[in-house]
């Protein structure tokens, strides 16, 4: 099966990917959008995203697109992430001016541009991808913050290790699958679900409440504003449940509160 990421080869989503497929063929895509339409259309079987980091937060590109397209979350995974700091062999520190890397990995690491403020930060759409570009364009004043699998993917020197600002640092990352006549995973027991509702008084209390009612554990709520419709929120919610009565209920009460609900999956939690 063919797995589509966002990155390159060596990228921190390749990991995750042959942690959740690892017999799969990997495709590469530079950007998100190309992610999602590459298993819409059937270029892939599946996708692999980064959702949420615990150090800068969520991925919010990625939220917006499950909601526009038609995939469904088949399983997540969370990732042990450590960065490192590469550059062209023969590269000394002193000599690095700036560094590349995707704006969430960049986000991670403040402590580092804090104490080295003579480095600038320029954002890249991928980790290993800016370890790629500094290597081809064999950049002496510039370095790469990736994972170290990156740089002996591309032949690139470690010049230093851990400088992501806390060592507890882990990505969610979601396998996704297209949506039609897809079926929950046996043992799936967490659910994302999105949905909008009208601006009226206490209707967000009375939302959740069809949660607390049924002893539903939600273990993420999160807004994102409505494109088209300035100052409104889509909701997006993980809770901890299968696709057991309790959550059928709660989903049918929850459309009667709400504008629009849509079930992003259920599926094992990691």
């Amino acid at each position: 099966m063919k797995v589509a990421i966002q990155g390159e080869l060596g990228s921190f989503s390749h990991a995750a990917a042959l942690r959740l497929t690892p017999k799969a063929q990997i495709v590469p895509c530079a950007a998100s959008l190309e992610v999602f339409e590459a298993v819409v259309k059937g270029r892939a079987g599946a996708a692999v995203i980064p959702i949420e980091n615990s150090l800068a937060g969520s991925v919010t590109e990625h939220f917006d697109l499950l909601l526009s397209q038609p995939v469904c979350v088949r399983r997540e995974y969370r990732l042990r992430i450590a960065h490192a700091l590469i550059a062209s062999p023969g590269t000394q520190f002193r000599q690095v001016k700036r560094v590349f890397s995707h704006p969430v990995a960049l986000q991670q690491c403040r402590e580092f541009f804090r104490e080295n403020p003579q480095i600038r930060p320029e954002p890249f759409y991928d980790t290993a991808g800016s370890v790629k570009h500094i290597l081809q364009q064999d950049l002496r004043d510039a370095a790469a913050i990736a994972g170290v699998h990156a740089a002996s993917v591309y032949g690139g020197q470690v010049l230093r290790r851990g400088l992501e600002d806390d060592k507890r640092n882990f990505t969610r990352f979601f396998l996704l699958r297209p949506a039609a006549g897809t079926r929950p995973l046996p043992g799936a027991d967490k659910t994302s679900i999105a949905f909008t509702l009208k601006n009226l008084p206490g209707v967000l209390f009375r939302a959740l409440s069809v949660f607390a009612l049924r002893d539903i554990d939600l273990c993420k709520i999160e807004s994102r504003p409505m494109r088209g419709r300035p100052w409104e929120y889509v909701f997006y919610v993980d809770f901890r449940r299968g696709a057991d009565q309790a959550m059928q209920n709660a989903l049918r009460h929850l459309a009667e509160i709400s504008e629009s609900v849509k079930v992003l999956g259920t599926y094992p939690a990691a």
